[in-house]
């Protein structure tokens, strides 16, 4: 369970589509940068695990062209649906549970997907079995443990401020039983699956416009958990959401870490 995890913050909750787009805004470069380094292109077989939005699909979509495949799957595909269209097939699947939707694929990828199932060890191997020999998967978490404040350069009262409400979410998340370390895994976890090869780096946004966005509409969602806990009052968040629309504020985002390997 992560800063996007659906138990937390639903993704039917007023916000949703906003905080999908400014996840989008904020790690999809350094998504394609690795895709583009791995050489997707014509006729590739990828397919992209808890889909969610339709940025990456559609992408891999233009890659892998009307040769190739993108089979796109989550265990809500609601979102994804308008991408369902050759060559993306789209299907319900929940990948700690159900056997890979085929095999042979060249690119298995999943991004904020893997801290939010009940098994994550399954999920890996699933999806390294679904590789062809020398496949590629890339797997991409945030780690809110790594890097905790919302307001790295804290100068003044409203980035106090700032960082205590965050503070306050990773204790939400934290007692929800979240692993707020859980991007550094990955390339354990990588390794463990059976990968070879396994690399990883990680990409830590600071002062994008994608980050007030998403600290806005996670504050918001999250706005009565904070109080019901005692974590924080109406008036703090009040404050804390005008100093957001107000510019003022160097707003970071999570660090997302991005682990990649190849099947032997």
């Amino acid at each position: 369970m992560t800063l996007t995890d659906g138990n937390l913050l639903p993704y039917q909750q007023s916000g949703a589509t906003e905080r999908s787009a400014a996840l989008a805004a904020l790690f999809d470069p350094t998504t394609f940068r690795h895709l583009e380094g791995f050489g997707v292109g014509p006729g590739w077989r990828c397919w992209e695990v808890g889909a969610g939005g339709t940025t990456v699909v559609s992408w891999l979509a233009k890659r892998v062209g009307p040769t190739g495949r993108v089979v796109a799957t989550d265990v809500d595909t609601s979102w994804t649906v308008g991408a369902a269209r050759p060559p993306v097939e789209v299907r319900v699947h929940d990948v700690s549970a159900d056997e890979p939707p085929g095999e042979g694929f060249d690119l298995v990828h999943a991004r904020l997907v893997l801290a939010r199932v009940p098994d994550c060890t399954r999920a890996l191997r699933s999806m390294a079995k679904a590789l062809r020999p020398g496949g590629r998967l890339l797997v991409e978490d945030v780690d809110l443990a790594l890097q905790p404040l919302v307001c790295p350069d804290e100068h003044g009262p409203a980035q106090q401020l700032a960082n205590r409400l965050r503070q306050a979410l990773r204790q939400l998340l934290a007692a929800r039983g979240a692993d707020l370390a859980f991007g550094r895994a990955l390339p354990r976890l990588l390794r463990a699956a059976g990968l070879r090869r396994v690399e990883a780096e990680a990409y830590f946004p600071v002062t994008a416009p994608a980050c007030a966005v998403l600290e806005s509409t996670t504050i918001r969602q999250i706005r009565d958990d904070l109080i019901a806990a005692g974590l924080a009052t109406a008036e703090e968040i009040d404050r804390h959401l005008v100093n957001i629309a107000a510019g003022t504020l160097d707003l970071a985002g999570p660090p997302m870490i991005s682990a990649w390997g190849r099947r032997a």
